[in-house]
């Protein structure tokens, strides 16, 4: 019974150690046809001017600074190349279309590269409301106004002698003790609320604001204002077809913009134009949408990081007194 019960174990022993062979061959046998269906390409190999972004295969071909695309033989959307100043290593390139405002359709030319310390940057609320705050108040002038006893008509001689009558002594019927006298510490005007924001806290509220609203997707560049027509239809078109708005606010880079785009927009209320240095923190908040041209960018982007990375710093955060010197 031991003989035979050994006999059995050795020949289990044996079938098992043959199925585990056949099952790691055919292991083996499955890793190298799956292996043959994978392509391999060697890093080496690839092209590092081309990139792939959404499925998508984009071509490194130039465009001009006024932002017209060059002709390619090959049919796909370029990526728009520009030099950013200084870019953090810490923080990821933002990227934008660049859009064409010759069509009522649509049309994305490339795209563009912002700077992440203008576009990217943690958005502070709290500056934000300073700003809106600063931007309502430092225009408002207060027009109540009162009389004081001494511009009341009438009140000039005494009532009632100071003393013999038993009544309390006064000196005048216009006291604001007295029903028509006139009226202590009450309104004077003009009355202005003007006061002037810290330097950096304007700087740093347009940096949110900017960046609000490329994370929300309401920032959208184009190539120029250049549009084919003075219709006011046809920009109130443009901006229903592309799902902007209702209101628009269109920045280029100076205050002389196209005859069309001026004239199709001037009867428009919620569409409006503005030079790159009038830009501000209450209109972009106010505006649904922001839009803004490849000359605008350049020019915000060297502006805020000028003001960033400005070595006077010191010299301009500083209190402003009236008897210092420049």
């Amino acid at each position: 019974m031991l003989v035979h019960w050994h006999h059995s174990y050795s020949t289990y022993q044996r079938g098992s150690t043959q199925v585990g062979a056949t099952a790691c061959k055919m292991a083996v046998v499955n890793r190298i046809y799956l292996f043959s269906r994978i392509s391999i390409t060697p890093k080496i190999l690839l092209d590092p001017i081309n990139r792939v972004c959404g499925g998508r295969r984009f071509d490194s071909t130039s465009v001009s600074s006024d932002g017209e695309v060059s002709n390619s033989s090959l049919s796909t959307t370029p990526i728009i190349r520009r030099t950013l100043a200084c870019p953090p290593e810490y923080k990821r390139v933002q990227q934008a279309w660049v859009e064409n405002l010759n069509t009522v359709e649509e049309q994305k030319l490339g795209l563009i590269d912002l700077h992440p310390d203008v576009f990217g940057a943690q958005p502070r609320i709290d500056i934000i409301h300073e700003n809106v705050e600063w931007q309502t108040k430092y225009r408002k002038v207060r027009y109540d106004h009162t009389k004081t006893r001494a511009e009341v008509r009438g009140g000039g001689r005494k009532p009632w002698p100071q003393k013999g009558t038993g009544k309390a002594r006064h000196g005048s019927i216009r006291s604001p003790l007295w029903r028509g006298g006139g009226i202590a510490h009450g309104p004077r005007s003009p009355q202005t609320y003007f006061y002037m924001l810290p330097f950096y806290t304007r700087v740093h509220g347009l940096i949110s604001c900017l960046s609000i609203k490329l994370a929300q997707d309401d920032l959208h560049v184009v190539n120029s204002l250049e549009i084919p027509t003075d219709d006011p239809k046809y920009i109130e078109d443009l901006v229903e077809n592309r799902n902007w708005g209702p209101s628009v606010l269109l920045v280029d880079e100076i205050d002389i913009m196209p005859r069309n785009i001026t004239a199709a927009t001037d009867s428009i209320l919620h569409i409006n134009l503005m030079p790159v240095y009038g830009l501000n923190v209450f209109s972009m908040l106010k505006h649904d949408t922001l839009v803004l041209t490849m000359a605008a960018v350049n020019r915000i982007e060297e502006k805020l990081l000028y003001q960033l990375n400005r070595p006077d710093f010191m010299d301009v955060t500083k209190k402003f007194m009236l008897n210092q010197n420049g």
